[in-house]
């Protein structure tokens, strides 16, 4: 009968074990993206993701002027459009810190003409 309870605790504390482990080994391995590299997020950025293998949890950090410009997350339309939806994620620090999720992540610059001025960034996260 106390066997059977010290069975159950002890597979109870392994699976958290193995868990916490799951997340950590996750976190090494996400890496951090300046965006633009050392020109930071500006004009004419669709190119600065070709080659660059993301993963869901990776990090991008956005450097900029926040007087002239923001990050806004949006979806595929609004990328498409460069039109900041209404509630939509806007960052404005100008060294922002932006969590990838899996799939595809689409972030603009919603000031007056950057987004169409190539002011944008679409990636897709593995």
């Amino acid at each position: 009968m106390f066997q059977g309870r010290g069975s159950a605790r002890h597979a109870t504390v392994i699976t958290a074990l193995l868990v916490c482990l799951l997340v950590y080994v996750q976190n090494v391995h996400a890496a951090i993206y300046t965006v633009g590299d050392s020109a930071g997020w500006s004009f004419n950025m669709a190119s600065w993701p070709k080659g660059k293998r993301f993963r869901a949890g990776d990090t991008l950090v956005f450097n900029y002027d926040s007087t002239a410009h923001n990050v806004v997350v949006v979806n595929r339309g609004s990328y498409s459009s460069c039109t900041a939806p209404a509630g939509a994620k806007v960052y404005n620090s100008g060294n922002d810190q932006i969590k990838l999720v899996k799939g595809q992540n689409f972030f603009i610059c919603s000031s007056v003409g950057h987004c169409q001025s190539g002011m944008k960034i679409a990636i897709t996260a593995m």
